[in-house]
Protein backbone atom coordinates (compact mmCIF):
# COMPACT_ATOMS: atom_id res chain seq x y z
CA UNK A 1 0.00 0.00 0.00
CA UNK A 2 1.02 3.36 -0.53
CA UNK A 3 -0.03 6.20 2.39
CA UNK A 4 -0.18 9.70 1.10
CA UNK A 5 1.07 12.43 2.99
CA UNK A 6 -0.09 15.68 2.64
CA UNK A 7 1.98 18.83 3.75
CA UNK A 8 -0.76 21.48 4.44
CA UNK A 9 1.34 23.69 6.98
CA UNK A 10 2.05 26.38 3.85
CA UNK A 11 0.87 30.52 5.12
CA UNK A 12 0.63 31.39 1.47
CA UNK A 13 1.52 35.11 1.98
CA UNK A 14 1.85 35.69 -2.40
CA UNK A 15 -2.02 35.36 -2.71
CA UNK A 16 -3.18 37.76 -0.20
CA UNK A 17 -5.59 39.06 0.64
CA UNK A 18 -7.82 35.85 -0.26
CA UNK A 19 -5.29 33.73 1.86
CA UNK A 20 -4.20 34.57 5.57
CA UNK A 21 -2.28 33.30 7.79
CA UNK A 22 -5.41 31.41 10.19
CA UNK A 23 -6.89 30.93 6.36
CA UNK A 24 -4.05 29.77 4.09
CA UNK A 25 -4.77 28.94 0.36
CA UNK A 26 -4.20 24.89 0.43
CA UNK A 27 -7.91 25.76 2.90
CA UNK A 28 -9.51 28.27 0.70
CA UNK A 29 -11.06 27.13 -3.04
CA UNK A 30 -8.84 28.77 -6.06
CA UNK A 31 -10.32 27.39 -8.97
CA UNK A 32 -13.50 25.12 -8.31
CA UNK A 33 -15.91 23.96 -5.44
CA UNK A 34 -13.34 22.40 -3.31
CA UNK A 35 -10.35 23.91 -1.37
CA UNK A 36 -6.71 23.03 -2.59
CA UNK A 37 -6.34 20.25 0.24
CA UNK A 38 -9.61 18.57 -0.97
CA UNK A 39 -8.69 18.70 -4.21
CA UNK A 40 -5.02 17.07 -3.31
CA UNK A 41 -6.60 13.90 -1.86
CA UNK A 42 -9.66 13.60 -4.01
CA UNK A 43 -7.52 13.71 -7.20
CA UNK A 44 -5.84 10.61 -5.22
CA UNK A 45 -9.45 8.55 -5.48
CA UNK A 46 -9.09 5.54 -8.13
CA UNK A 47 -5.34 4.94 -7.51
CA UNK A 48 -6.14 1.86 -5.70
CA UNK A 49 -3.60 0.43 -2.99
CA UNK A 50 -3.63 3.60 -0.81
CA UNK A 51 -3.73 3.59 2.99
CA UNK A 52 -5.10 6.39 5.39
CA UNK A 53 -3.55 9.94 4.62
CA UNK A 54 -1.31 11.36 6.89
CA UNK A 55 -1.93 15.23 7.03
CA UNK A 56 0.99 17.76 8.11
CA UNK A 57 -0.50 20.80 8.78
CA UNK A 58 -0.17 23.97 11.35
CA UNK A 59 -2.11 23.34 15.09
CA UNK A 60 -3.63 26.86 13.86
CA UNK A 61 -5.94 25.03 11.40
CA UNK A 62 -6.23 21.73 12.66
CA UNK A 63 -9.89 21.98 13.16
CA UNK A 64 -10.40 23.51 9.88
CA UNK A 65 -7.90 20.83 8.12
CA UNK A 66 -9.74 17.56 9.63
CA UNK A 67 -13.58 18.86 8.85
CA UNK A 68 -12.62 19.70 5.42
CA UNK A 69 -11.06 16.44 5.14
CA UNK A 70 -14.31 14.72 6.57
CA UNK A 71 -16.50 16.87 4.03
CA UNK A 72 -14.88 14.66 1.27
CA UNK A 73 -16.31 11.49 2.89
CA UNK A 74 -12.74 10.82 4.40
CA UNK A 75 -13.01 9.30 7.73
CA UNK A 76 -9.70 7.30 8.40
CA UNK A 77 -6.99 9.26 8.38
CA UNK A 78 -4.13 10.93 10.97
CA UNK A 79 -3.61 14.68 11.36
CA UNK A 80 0.39 15.70 13.14
CA UNK A 81 0.06 18.96 14.35
CA UNK A 82 3.24 21.26 13.85
CA UNK A 83 3.13 23.77 16.40
CA UNK A 84 5.76 25.98 14.23
CA UNK A 85 7.09 26.02 10.73
CA UNK A 86 9.65 24.25 10.25
CA UNK A 87 10.03 23.49 6.28
CA UNK A 88 9.26 20.12 4.53
CA UNK A 89 12.40 18.01 6.12
CA UNK A 90 11.43 17.79 9.68
CA UNK A 91 7.48 17.56 8.27
CA UNK A 92 8.43 14.71 6.16
CA UNK A 93 10.86 12.87 9.01
CA UNK A 94 7.59 12.99 11.72
CA UNK A 95 5.28 11.32 8.83
CA UNK A 96 7.96 8.74 8.42
CA UNK A 97 8.39 7.86 12.01
CA UNK A 98 4.65 7.94 12.77
CA UNK A 99 4.68 5.35 9.68
CA UNK A 100 7.44 3.05 10.23
CA UNK A 101 7.96 3.54 14.19
CA UNK A 102 4.75 3.84 16.25
CA UNK A 103 3.48 0.57 17.42
CA UNK A 104 -0.28 -0.94 16.58
CA UNK A 105 -0.61 1.58 14.17
CA UNK A 106 -1.94 -0.98 11.78
CA UNK A 107 0.74 -0.16 9.12
CA UNK A 108 2.46 -2.50 6.41
CA UNK A 109 6.35 -2.97 7.76
CA UNK A 110 7.89 -0.64 5.67
CA UNK A 111 5.02 1.29 3.89
CA UNK A 112 5.94 3.61 1.16
CA UNK A 113 4.84 7.21 0.97
CA UNK A 114 3.60 9.71 -1.29
CA UNK A 115 4.36 13.05 -0.37
CA UNK A 116 2.46 15.98 -1.79
CA UNK A 117 2.13 19.72 -1.01
CA UNK A 118 -1.43 20.59 -0.25
CA UNK A 119 -1.46 23.21 -2.66
CA UNK A 120 -1.28 22.19 -6.07
CA UNK A 121 -3.63 21.83 -9.17
CA UNK A 122 -3.10 18.73 -11.59
CA UNK A 123 -5.32 18.34 -14.55
CA UNK A 124 -4.18 15.46 -15.92
CA UNK A 125 -5.48 12.87 -13.52
CA UNK A 126 -4.61 9.75 -15.93
CA UNK A 127 -1.04 10.59 -16.20
CA UNK A 128 -0.69 12.13 -12.53
CA UNK A 129 -1.83 8.13 -11.20
CA UNK A 130 0.41 6.72 -14.15
CA UNK A 131 3.36 8.36 -12.97
CA UNK A 132 2.40 7.30 -9.35
CA UNK A 133 2.67 3.93 -10.68
CA UNK A 134 5.85 4.58 -11.64
CA UNK A 135 7.43 5.80 -8.68
CA UNK A 136 6.44 2.92 -6.26
CA UNK A 137 8.34 0.82 -8.39
CA UNK A 138 11.79 2.94 -8.02
CA UNK A 139 10.56 3.48 -3.90
CA UNK A 140 10.27 -0.42 -3.69
CA UNK A 141 14.00 -0.09 -4.85
CA UNK A 142 14.95 1.89 -1.89
CA UNK A 143 15.37 5.19 -4.63
CA UNK A 144 14.26 8.57 -3.35
CA UNK A 145 11.61 9.55 -6.04
CA UNK A 146 11.00 12.79 -7.07
CA UNK A 147 8.65 13.91 -9.88
CA UNK A 148 9.97 16.88 -11.85
CA UNK A 149 7.64 18.63 -13.80
CA UNK A 150 8.18 19.01 -17.67
CA UNK A 151 8.94 22.88 -18.70
CA UNK A 152 6.00 24.44 -20.34
CA UNK A 153 7.92 28.07 -20.24
CA UNK A 154 11.20 29.64 -19.16
CA UNK A 155 9.97 29.63 -15.45
CA UNK A 156 11.60 31.89 -13.40
CA UNK A 157 9.79 31.40 -10.08
CA UNK A 158 10.38 27.62 -9.78
CA UNK A 159 13.55 26.21 -8.71
CA UNK A 160 14.87 22.88 -11.17
CA UNK A 161 16.19 19.88 -11.17
CA UNK A 162 18.96 18.59 -14.03
CA UNK A 163 18.63 15.02 -15.37
CA UNK A 164 21.29 13.19 -14.87
CA UNK A 165 21.46 9.24 -16.64
CA UNK A 166 18.76 7.36 -17.18
CA UNK A 167 17.84 5.05 -14.92
CA UNK A 168 18.22 1.21 -16.05
CA UNK A 169 15.64 -1.18 -16.52
CA UNK A 170 12.91 1.35 -15.49
CA UNK A 171 10.29 3.66 -16.78
CA UNK A 172 11.17 6.98 -17.63
CA UNK A 173 13.40 7.71 -14.27
CA UNK A 174 16.59 9.23 -14.51
CA UNK A 175 19.07 9.80 -11.37
CA UNK A 176 19.60 13.13 -10.43
CA UNK A 177 21.83 15.43 -11.60
CA UNK A 178 21.51 18.27 -9.20
CA UNK A 179 18.93 21.03 -7.74
CA UNK A 180 19.38 24.27 -9.02
CA UNK A 181 17.83 27.64 -7.62
CA UNK A 182 15.25 30.06 -9.04
CA UNK A 183 16.96 30.61 -12.43
CA UNK A 184 17.12 34.41 -14.10
CA UNK A 185 15.30 34.22 -17.57
CA UNK A 186 17.91 34.31 -19.79
CA UNK A 187 19.04 30.93 -17.81
CA UNK A 188 15.80 29.43 -17.42
CA UNK A 189 15.34 29.85 -21.24
CA UNK A 190 18.61 28.32 -22.15
CA UNK A 191 17.05 25.14 -19.19
CA UNK A 192 14.28 24.99 -21.21
CA UNK A 193 15.87 24.81 -24.60
CA UNK A 194 18.28 22.08 -23.52
CA UNK A 195 15.36 19.65 -22.37
CA UNK A 196 17.56 18.88 -19.24
CA UNK A 197 16.03 20.40 -16.78
CA UNK A 198 12.68 19.69 -14.77
CA UNK A 199 10.37 21.97 -12.40
CA UNK A 200 11.36 21.40 -9.08
CA UNK A 201 7.44 19.60 -8.07
CA UNK A 202 8.02 19.35 -4.31
CA UNK A 203 6.21 15.44 -4.79
CA UNK A 204 8.22 12.99 -3.65
CA UNK A 205 7.76 9.10 -3.48
CA UNK A 206 10.34 6.87 -0.76
CA UNK A 207 9.74 3.60 1.81
CA UNK A 208 9.54 5.53 4.73
CA UNK A 209 12.56 3.35 6.32
CA UNK A 210 14.53 4.87 3.24
CA UNK A 211 14.28 8.64 4.14
CA UNK A 212 14.23 7.95 8.07
CA UNK A 213 17.84 6.53 6.61
CA UNK A 214 19.17 9.00 4.32
CA UNK A 215 17.78 11.72 7.18
CA UNK A 216 20.32 9.68 9.39
CA UNK A 217 22.68 9.57 7.58
CA UNK A 218 22.79 13.70 6.31
CA UNK A 219 20.65 15.75 9.28
CA UNK A 220 20.98 12.92 12.19
CA UNK A 221 20.58 16.10 15.05
CA UNK A 222 17.06 16.58 12.98
CA UNK A 223 16.31 12.93 12.88
CA UNK A 224 16.61 12.53 16.65
CA UNK A 225 14.95 15.76 17.53
CA UNK A 226 12.27 14.66 15.11
CA UNK A 227 11.78 11.16 17.15
CA UNK A 228 11.92 12.51 20.52
CA UNK A 229 9.07 15.08 19.38
CA UNK A 230 7.31 12.19 18.14
CA UNK A 231 7.73 10.19 21.00
CA UNK A 232 7.36 12.77 23.81
CA UNK A 233 4.20 13.75 21.81
CA UNK A 234 0.48 13.04 22.48
CA UNK A 235 -3.06 12.56 21.46
CA UNK A 236 -5.31 15.34 21.55
CA UNK A 237 -8.61 14.99 20.58
CA UNK A 238 -8.26 13.34 16.91
CA UNK A 239 -4.69 15.12 16.33
CA UNK A 240 -1.26 13.55 17.02
CA UNK A 241 0.38 17.02 18.92
CA UNK A 242 4.06 16.85 18.46
CA UNK A 243 6.54 17.09 21.38
CA UNK A 244 6.77 21.74 21.20
CA UNK A 245 9.93 22.26 22.67
CA UNK A 246 11.83 19.32 20.86
CA UNK A 247 10.02 20.16 17.33
CA UNK A 248 11.02 23.83 18.63
CA UNK A 249 14.67 23.15 18.47
CA UNK A 250 15.26 21.67 14.88
CA UNK A 251 16.74 23.73 12.23
CA UNK A 252 14.50 24.67 9.76
CA UNK A 253 15.40 22.95 6.16
CA UNK A 254 13.88 21.40 3.16
CA UNK A 255 14.11 18.11 2.47
CA UNK A 256 15.81 19.08 -1.17
CA UNK A 257 18.79 20.92 1.12
CA UNK A 258 18.71 18.19 3.88
CA UNK A 259 18.98 14.68 1.70
CA UNK A 260 18.10 15.00 -1.97
CA UNK A 261 20.89 17.31 -2.86
CA UNK A 262 23.50 14.85 -1.03
CA UNK A 263 21.60 11.23 -1.49
CA UNK A 264 23.36 8.70 -4.23
CA UNK A 265 19.72 7.12 -4.29
CA UNK A 266 17.56 10.64 -5.86
CA UNK A 267 15.69 9.49 -9.07
CA UNK A 268 13.79 12.27 -10.94
CA UNK A 269 10.86 11.00 -12.81
CA UNK A 270 9.53 13.53 -15.23
CA UNK A 271 5.56 14.46 -14.93
CA UNK A 272 3.49 16.63 -17.89
CA UNK A 273 0.26 16.45 -16.87
CA UNK A 274 -0.82 20.26 -16.56
CA UNK A 275 0.81 21.12 -13.33
CA UNK A 276 0.64 24.35 -11.13
CA UNK A 277 1.43 25.41 -7.69
CA UNK A 278 -1.12 28.27 -7.78
CA UNK A 279 1.25 30.38 -5.81
CA UNK A 280 0.50 33.34 -6.94
CA UNK A 281 -2.30 35.67 -8.64
CA UNK A 282 -0.27 35.51 -12.12
CA UNK A 283 -0.33 31.71 -11.83
CA UNK A 284 -4.48 32.03 -11.30
CA UNK A 285 -4.67 34.02 -14.17
CA UNK A 286 -2.95 31.84 -16.32
CA UNK A 287 -4.93 28.28 -15.20
CA UNK A 288 -8.46 30.16 -15.22
CA UNK A 289 -10.79 30.40 -17.60
CA UNK A 290 -10.68 33.73 -19.89
CA UNK A 291 -13.35 35.70 -21.55
CA UNK A 292 -12.71 36.72 -25.14
CA UNK A 293 -9.77 39.41 -24.00
CA UNK A 294 -8.25 37.07 -21.89
CA UNK A 295 -9.49 38.20 -18.34
CA UNK A 296 -10.15 35.81 -15.45
CA UNK A 297 -13.00 37.08 -13.03
CA UNK A 298 -14.53 35.67 -10.31
CA UNK A 299 -17.52 37.54 -8.36
CA UNK A 300 -19.60 40.56 -9.13
CA UNK A 301 -17.39 42.12 -12.08
CA UNK A 302 -17.55 44.54 -14.80
CA UNK A 303 -15.03 45.71 -17.37
CA UNK A 304 -14.26 47.88 -20.06
CA UNK A 305 -11.24 47.80 -22.61
CA UNK A 306 -9.79 45.46 -19.90
CA UNK A 307 -7.27 42.79 -21.27
CA UNK A 308 -5.33 40.24 -19.56
CA UNK A 309 -6.13 41.13 -15.93
CA UNK A 310 -7.26 38.90 -13.19
CA UNK A 311 -9.63 40.26 -11.23
CA UNK A 312 -11.79 38.34 -8.10
CA UNK A 313 -14.72 39.91 -6.07
CA UNK A 314 -15.64 38.18 -2.32
CA UNK A 315 -19.19 40.03 -2.15
CA UNK A 316 -19.64 43.57 -3.77
CA UNK A 317 -19.35 45.02 -7.21
CA UNK A 318 -15.94 45.63 -8.39
CA UNK A 319 -15.62 47.60 -12.25
CA UNK A 320 -12.76 47.60 -14.20
CA UNK A 321 -11.70 50.32 -17.23
CA UNK A 322 -8.89 50.53 -19.39
CA UNK A 323 -6.16 48.14 -17.38
CA UNK A 324 -3.91 45.35 -19.02
CA UNK A 325 -2.27 42.99 -17.40
CA UNK A 326 -3.51 43.58 -13.84
CA UNK A 327 -4.62 41.87 -10.66
CA UNK A 328 -7.34 43.17 -8.50
CA UNK A 329 -8.58 41.39 -5.49
CA UNK A 330 -11.40 42.19 -3.44
CA UNK A 331 -12.07 41.01 0.01
CA UNK A 332 -14.49 42.24 2.72
CA UNK A 333 -11.44 43.74 4.36
CA UNK A 334 -8.68 44.91 1.88
CA UNK A 335 -8.18 45.45 -1.74
CA UNK A 336 -5.03 44.14 -3.55
CA UNK A 337 -4.17 45.81 -6.92
CA UNK A 338 -0.84 45.04 -8.90
CA UNK A 339 0.64 44.51 -12.33
CA UNK A 340 -0.15 40.95 -12.80
CA UNK A 341 4.34 40.97 -13.38
CA UNK A 342 4.83 41.99 -10.10
CA UNK A 343 1.85 39.86 -8.04
CA UNK A 344 5.17 38.08 -6.22
CA UNK A 345 5.80 40.70 -4.22
CA UNK A 346 2.60 40.12 -2.57
CA UNK A 347 4.46 39.13 0.27
CA UNK A 348 6.28 42.03 0.86
CA UNK A 349 2.79 43.69 1.72
CA UNK A 350 2.27 41.16 4.47
CA UNK A 351 5.61 41.47 6.00
CA UNK A 352 4.44 45.19 6.59
CA UNK A 353 1.56 44.74 7.95
CA UNK A 354 2.82 42.05 9.97
CA UNK A 355 5.22 44.85 11.38
CA UNK A 356 2.57 47.18 12.23
CA UNK A 357 0.42 43.98 13.80
CA UNK A 358 -2.36 44.35 11.38
CA UNK A 359 -5.10 41.74 11.90
CA UNK A 360 -5.52 41.75 8.11
CA UNK A 361 -2.70 39.66 7.71
CA UNK A 362 -4.08 37.25 9.88
CA UNK A 363 -7.65 36.85 9.61
CA UNK A 364 -10.66 37.37 7.73
CA UNK A 365 -13.52 39.51 8.31
CA UNK A 366 -14.80 36.27 8.67
CA UNK A 367 -13.26 34.10 11.06
CA UNK A 368 -13.88 30.12 11.45
CA UNK A 369 -13.55 28.54 14.54
CA UNK A 370 -14.15 24.33 15.60
CA UNK A 371 -17.63 25.41 16.48
CA UNK A 372 -18.76 27.95 13.50
CA UNK A 373 -17.53 31.20 12.43
CA UNK A 374 -18.06 34.82 13.21
CA UNK A 375 -18.07 38.10 10.95
CA UNK A 376 -17.50 41.80 12.39
CA UNK A 377 -19.80 43.75 10.90
CA UNK A 378 -19.84 47.25 12.53
CA UNK A 379 -16.83 48.53 15.15
CA UNK A 380 -15.96 51.65 16.89
CA UNK A 381 -14.56 53.01 20.00
CA UNK A 382 -16.28 50.64 22.87
CA UNK A 383 -18.49 48.52 20.97
CA UNK A 384 -18.31 46.33 18.41
CA UNK A 385 -20.93 44.15 16.05
CA UNK A 386 -21.20 40.32 15.20
CA UNK A 387 -22.72 37.90 12.99
CA UNK A 388 -22.49 34.54 14.52
CA UNK A 389 -23.38 31.15 13.65
CA UNK A 390 -22.73 27.86 15.77
CA UNK A 391 -23.18 24.74 13.73
CA UNK A 392 -26.08 22.00 14.59
CA UNK A 393 -25.01 20.49 17.77
CA UNK A 394 -22.09 22.39 18.33
CA UNK A 395 -21.23 24.48 21.37
CA UNK A 396 -18.58 27.36 22.45
CA UNK A 397 -16.69 26.95 25.31
CA UNK A 398 -17.64 27.81 28.94
CA UNK A 399 -16.48 31.29 29.15
CA UNK A 400 -16.27 34.81 30.81
CA UNK A 401 -14.83 38.28 30.11
CA UNK A 402 -13.29 40.84 32.56
CA UNK A 403 -13.83 43.88 30.01
CA UNK A 404 -17.20 43.44 28.13
CA UNK A 405 -20.46 42.73 28.27
CA UNK A 406 -22.14 40.98 25.40
CA UNK A 407 -25.78 41.15 24.06
CA UNK A 408 -26.66 38.59 21.69
CA UNK A 409 -30.15 38.38 19.62
CA UNK A 410 -31.12 35.32 17.38
CA UNK A 411 -31.67 35.33 13.73
CA UNK A 412 -32.47 31.96 13.07
CA UNK A 413 -32.32 28.21 15.03
CA UNK A 414 -32.32 27.72 18.16
CA UNK A 415 -29.78 28.44 21.54
CA UNK A 416 -29.08 27.23 24.62
CA UNK A 417 -27.61 29.97 26.97
CA UNK A 418 -25.72 28.76 29.81
CA UNK A 419 -25.87 32.58 32.08
CA UNK A 420 -24.21 31.76 35.34
CA UNK A 421 -26.37 28.82 36.98
CA UNK A 422 -28.86 29.48 34.58
CA UNK A 423 -29.96 27.64 31.44
CA UNK A 424 -32.25 29.45 29.37
CA UNK A 425 -33.70 28.44 25.83
CA UNK A 426 -33.57 31.32 23.19
CA UNK A 427 -35.73 31.10 19.73
CA UNK A 428 -35.40 33.62 16.83
CA UNK A 429 -36.15 37.29 17.82
CA UNK A 430 -35.43 36.57 21.34
CA UNK A 431 -32.44 38.33 22.77
CA UNK A 432 -30.53 37.80 26.21
CA UNK A 433 -28.01 40.15 27.54
CA UNK A 434 -24.39 38.54 29.53
CA UNK A 435 -22.96 40.78 32.43
CA UNK A 436 -19.42 41.56 32.21
CA UNK A 437 -17.52 38.87 34.50
CA UNK A 438 -20.56 36.13 34.24
CA UNK A 439 -19.78 33.21 33.32
CA UNK A 440 -21.53 32.21 30.22
CA UNK A 441 -21.80 29.48 27.40
CA UNK A 442 -23.50 29.27 24.04
CA UNK A 443 -25.05 26.41 22.25
CA UNK A 444 -27.06 25.02 19.28
CA UNK A 445 -29.16 21.80 19.98
CA UNK A 446 -30.73 22.28 16.74
CA UNK A 447 -30.60 20.25 13.41
CA UNK A 448 -29.86 23.56 11.26
CA UNK A 449 -27.47 26.49 11.96
CA UNK A 450 -27.65 28.91 14.64
CA UNK A 451 -27.76 32.67 13.49
CA UNK A 452 -27.23 35.27 16.05
CA UNK A 453 -25.96 38.79 16.03
CA UNK A 454 -24.03 39.76 19.45
CA UNK A 455 -23.61 43.44 19.76
CA UNK A 456 -19.83 43.35 22.54
CA UNK A 457 -19.78 46.61 24.80
CA UNK A 458 -16.72 47.89 26.88
CA UNK A 459 -13.20 49.94 27.21
CA UNK A 460 -11.70 46.49 25.89
CA UNK A 461 -13.10 44.15 22.58
CA UNK A 462 -10.21 42.01 22.07
CA UNK A 463 -10.16 38.34 21.38
CA UNK A 464 -7.40 37.51 24.22
CA UNK A 465 -10.31 39.39 26.68
CA UNK A 466 -11.39 35.29 27.74
CA UNK A 467 -11.38 32.85 30.39
CA UNK A 468 -11.88 29.57 29.63
CA UNK A 469 -13.42 26.71 31.91
CA UNK A 470 -14.61 24.26 29.49
CA UNK A 471 -14.31 23.47 26.23
CA UNK A 472 -15.36 20.45 23.86
CA UNK A 473 -12.27 20.95 21.27
CA UNK A 474 -9.30 20.91 24.27
CA UNK A 475 -8.44 24.99 24.05
CA UNK A 476 -8.71 25.10 27.61
CA UNK A 477 -5.18 26.49 27.61
CA UNK A 478 -5.56 28.77 24.68
CA UNK A 479 -5.30 32.59 24.19
CA UNK A 480 -7.01 33.65 21.46
CA UNK A 481 -10.83 32.25 20.66
CA UNK A 482 -14.41 33.41 20.78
Amino acid sequence: MIYPVILAGGSGTRLWPMSRSLYPKQLINLYNAHTMLQNTLLRLSGLGGLGAPVVICNENHRFMTAEQIRLIDINDFKIILEPVARNTAPAIALAALVLDDIPDSGHQDDPVMLVLPADHEIKNIEAFHKIIKSGEELARQGKLVTFGIVPSAPETGYGYIRKGDQVEHSNPAYMIDRFVEKPDYATAVSYLESGDFCWNSGMFMFKASAVISELGAFVPDMLEKSRAAITQGKMDLDFFRVDKAEFEAIAEDSIDYAVMEKTAKGVVIPLDAGWNDLGSFDALWQTGGKDECNNVTSGDVLVHNVTDTYIHSDSRLVAAVGLEKFVIVDTKDAVLVAPRDQVQDVKKIVAQLKSHDRMEAVCHAKVYRPWGDYETIDMADRYQVKRITVKPGAKLSLQKHYHRAEHWTVVSGTAIVTKGTEEILLKEDQSIYIPLGTMHRLENPGKIPLELIEVQSGPYLGEDDIVRFDDVYGREKESVDK
